[in-house]
């Protein structure tokens, strides 16, 4: 049996389909590239003319969106929520919002602090994304507000990884400042998850 490939960059977004894979017993054939790959791994464009990454390919299709590859990754276990359950519209909800919403503006902070050359980052352009990322943020700490361990249907799920993501790339950009208290509380959670760390520590060793 050929395993499905994992084209990831070290806490990139790939990261959401390394940890959902091992959350869902999924093993994958692991490719660590240098970020950006652009740049730094050029034979990745015939496998993937976007260069982005994550790059999954399984019997010779290729998936490029993070949250459509968790989608995938999850069918059939516990970290989906069917259609006949009752919070299913929100399920899917989450996995839109989670690049659509949240992660697009870190991505911006990303670009003006680590990819652009020095001359060319805009500190206002951090302060402005990183304001906008806190404000679509607390719908994160609203779903929490009754109390609930995890964001949908009573139990870990993808969107929970789809979403800790963008939270934990906030705590890597100097932007979980601005999480609420019972966000901060469930990033610990998810984080904790021993998917999440071995999924950290798989991308250091491959």
């Amino acid at each position: 049996m050929t395993l499905p490939i994992l084209y990831h960059c070290a806490d990139a977004r790939s990261l959401r389909c390394l940890w959902a894979a091992l959350e869902a017993g999924i093993d994958v054939d692991l490719r660590v590239m240098p970020f950006p790959p652009r740049a730094f791994a050029p034979d990745y464009r015939p496998v993937n003319p976007l260069m982005t990454v994550p790059g999954w390919v399984e019997d010779g299709r290729l998936m490029t969106e993070s949250a459509a590859i968790c989608e995938r990754i999850a069918e059939g276990t516990s970290l989906e929520v069917r259609r006949d359950e009752a919070d299913y519209w929100d399920w899917r909800n989450w996995l839109h919002r989670s690049d659509a919403t949240l992660t697009f503006p870190l991505a911006i902070m990303i670009r003006y602090t680590r990819v652009e050359v020095p001359e060319r980052r805009l500190r206002q352009a951090v302060d402005d994304y990183k304001a906008f990322f806190g404000g679509r943020a607390k719908s994160i700490e609203a779903a929490l507000a009754d109390g609930r361990d995890w964001l949908v249907a009573g139990r870990f799920t993808i969107a929970d990884i789809v979403i800790g993501y963008a939270a934990y790339l906030a705590t890597t950009l100097g932007a979980d400042d601005v999480l609420g208290e019972k966000t901060t509380d469930w990033l610990a959670r998810c984080t904790a998850r021993e998917g999440f760390v071995r999924a950290r520590e798989r991308q250091r060793a491959d």
